[in-house]
């Protein structure tokens, strides 16, 4: 019995020893900071940018005034839709537009209307007018705050006044949309557009 009493009292010790010994456990970890809000902008504005210029860049500069009206498709109605080189241009200037109302400022380059200057013809202009747009959208895309994304401004399409988040996606929208246009414009020509060839 007093065998067994020493035992017991030996397993308790060891027990309680044990128990002190443990290490402190760790403070739970701090949660990672949220990106700003821009970041998640950012990349959306990058996303259509590599997807578009890499398509814009992918049309030779022989083709690059092309409309599918040239085809003459039964059953086609092109009469009056853009070149390819118009719609480039038609995107770069929404893209001042809409990301010169988030900045609250003119856009940096002359743009009357959405259709881009008449005079920009060639292929590498319309190219670096297309690029620069992009660029204007990231330092847009940088101004952006959770404090200031619902201000409203004027809108760059008429009367009235939106939110800078509409005019900071917006443009993003409005690009997928011609991209896939553009797309189109690139098959029917034979080229199978960058995003799309087998890495």
């Amino acid at each position: 019995m007093k065998l067994l009493r020493t035992f017991c009292l030996l397993a308790l010790a060891c027990f309680t020893l044990g128990a002190f010994a443990q290490p402190a456990p760790k403070p739970a970890a701090t949660p990672a900071a949220a990106p700003p809000l821009s970041t998640g902008i950012e990349m959306q504005i990058g996303a259509v940018e590599r997807e578009f210029v890499g398509a814009a860049e992918a049309m030779p500069e022989d083709k690059f005034n092309f409309a599918p009206s040239s085809l003459n498709l039964p059953g086609g109605d092109f009469k009056g839709v853009r070149t390819f080189a118009a719609q480039i241009k038609h995107v770069a200037a929404v893209n001042y537009m809409l990301w010169s109302a988030v900045l609250d400022e003119k856009p940096p380059v002359n743009i009357t209307d959405e259709n881009g200057p008449a005079s920009m013809t060639s292929k590498a202009d319309v190219i670096k007018f297309l690029k620069d747009s992009f660029a204007y959208g990231h330092r847009a895309a940088k101004s952006v705050t959770a404090e200031n994304i619902n201000t409203l401004v004027p809108s760059p399409f008429g009367s009235g006044k939106v939110p800078k988040l509409f005019c900071a996606t917006f443009a993003v929208a409005h690009d997928f949309d011609h991209y896939g246009q553009v797309v189109e414009y690139l098959r029917m020509n034979g080229i199978i557009p960058p995003a799309s060839r087998r890495q």
